[in-house]
């Protein structure tokens, strides 16, 4: 099974040689691998739909319950406070993905939700925001759209469990795109905050989508850059919403099948039967 594609210290040239009759891409890599010595890729029909075949070399294997399950970490906070809009006077969206998803095309529509949302803010943290010139690229994309700096607010690195609760400051989650949040997305819905995110042709851009169609919420997923705004918009116009989604994100997870870690269980080891099953059946051999 290969989790890291082609990324740093990965081990690809391994699965050129064919160690094992089966040999799978999962996880830890969002596009194709391009050895035809992989028998399949494991995503999912919402990470996956129908046509995405054109875009890698491995045969696709959806798993129906999802790509991946989600556990949340044990110092997650226990309690969830109210949107702070309820305490603020206004609606604060934010992100907590790594920067190196942020470009003109996010700063062109983070801008114009901040324009259609009147006195919103936004908070933005990744650990590289310790950087006084990315810090400042970034508040002048801002203020080149319009949008005043001190509406824009960068936060460095803190540990996790006080990241977690810097969630409590955040009314609605801005996903960006093309590279989508994964974690970053669950970890910010198990803190009671919803996420807006817009999917597109690539696999990567769908894992916030993938997410939401799991636990019943596939209405924060836009069509286009039009609707992102528009959803972003009507939900930070939306106080009993936000509320309600507030108190009762958790128990959605919870009885979703993005958190059944036993019936994802059962569901993979299923689908990786099945290119061994396939590979007996024409009775082809590796070694």
């Amino acid at each position: 099974m290969d989790l890291s594609g082609h990324t740093a210290g990965s081990r690809l040239s391994v699965f050129a040689h064919r160690p094992a009759p089966v040999q799978l891409s999962w996880l830890g890599y969002f596009a194709t691998t391009g050895l035809t010595t992989l028998d399949a890729v494991l995503l999912d029909p919402w990470h996956a739909p129908e046509g995405t075949e054109a875009q890698f070399v491995e045969p696709i294997l959806r798993l129906p319950a999802g790509r991946w399950c989600y556990q949340p970490v044990p110092w997650a906070p226990k309690e969830l406070s109210p949107p702070p809009a309820e305490r603020n006077g206004w609606i604060t969206f934010g992100s907590f993905n790594n920067t190196a998803k942020l470009n003109d095309g996010v700063y062109d529509l983070w801008a114009r939700i901040l324009a259609v949302v009147p006195d919103s803010r936004l908070i933005l943290k990744w650990r590289t925001f310790n950087d006084a010139a990315l810090r400042q690229r970034v508040t002048q994309a801002f203020v080149a759209r319009g949008i005043a700096a001190e509406r824009i607010e960068l936060r460095g690195p803190s540990f996790h469990a006080d990241l977690l609760k810097e969630y409590a400051e955040l009314d609605i989650a801005l996903d960006p795109f093309p590279f989508t949040g994964g974690l970053t997305s669950c970890e910010a819905l198990w803190m009671g905050v919803p996420v807006i995110t817009w999917p597109q042709a690539r696999v990567v851009s769908r894992q916030t989508h993938a997410v939401l169609h799991q636990i019943g919420l596939r209405e924060l997923s836009a069509s286009d850059a039009d609707s992102y705004v528009r959803l972003a918009r009507d939900l930070a116009a939306d106080p009993v919403r936000l509320h309600e989604l507030r108190q009762g994100l958790r128990a959605r997870m919870q009885g979703s099948r993005l958190m059944d870690t036993a019936g994802f269980t059962r569901c993979l080891e299923d689908r990786l039967m099945q290119p061994y099953q396939e590979i007996e059946r024409e009775g082809r051999r590796s070694f």
